[in-house]
């Protein structure tokens, strides 16, 4: 019987579109994570500014029902403020200010870099109930040199207009006192209207520098 020989040479590895993982709610009220297909839509790059914002219909800006999910990566931020606050809001579709009502919880993971000190805990000074304040996505930022954070933050169906509009922050970031710091921030916005603007800044001074990517995530 004759050997077939595998050309690996005709092997087509190449991969056809950039994947990440969606989130999806089933018809049994179980959240399951499937893949979809993730397209950037805008990048924007701090340089010493108040804040960063994403406003749908501005500067080729998509914020609307095109994607059920958003994702906005946050890269090497940078602040010009030392042990401060990094924050967003949300802005619904015709408001007027970043002023949203917002339920959320936060809870943070920490250890120094010599060891001496580590954390585990839920931060009440970080979340909010019913308030339309700026959302902490981590606390107690350094502004040395080499200190910054990244993170992401997904943003789900913010065009609909019959829920509240549900987000997930994921953080790490090096805290002012030489230790590592990694927040879990959750929550809504409590409101029917549609979110149609993001906006991320500090509590006190600048976004001295940093890279912020809009995503859209089609439906697998």
């Amino acid at each position: 019987m004759a050997l077939t020989k595998f050309n690996y040479n005709s092997f087509n590895v190449t991969p056809v579109a950039s994947t990440t993982m969606a989130f999806n709610s089933g018809a049994n009220g179980l959240t399951t994570l499937s893949p979809g297909a993730m397209t950037l839509i805008k990048t924007e790059t701090a340089s010493i500014d108040a804040s960063i914002t994403f406003v749908d219909g501005t500067s080729s800006v998509v914020l609307d029902n095109t994607y059920p999910v958003y994702l906005i990566k946050m890269i090497n931020v940078h602040g010009i403020t030392d042990d401060t606050q990094f924050k967003f809001q949300g802005n619904s579709a015709g408001g007027s200010g970043f002023n949203e009502t917002i339920t959320s919880n936060y809870f943070k993971a920490g250890h120094k870099e010599d060891g001496t000190y580590s954390i585990l805990g839920y931060s009440t000074g970080s979340d909010q109930a019913q308030a339309t304040g700026y959302q902490t996505i981590s606390e107690n930022m350094g502004n040395a040199n080499d200190e910054c954070g990244s993170g992401e933050l997904w943003l789900f169906n913010p065009s609909s207009t019959t829920y509240i509009k549900n987000f997930l922050v994921r953080f790490q970031h090096q805290q002012h006192a030489e230790q590592c710091y990694q927040s879990y921030t959750a929550g809504y916005f409590n409101t029917t209207s549609a979110i149609d603007e993001i906006s991320f800044k500090f509590a006190s001074g600048n976004i001295d520098s940093g890279t912020f990517k809009l995503y859209g995530i089609k439906d697998s």
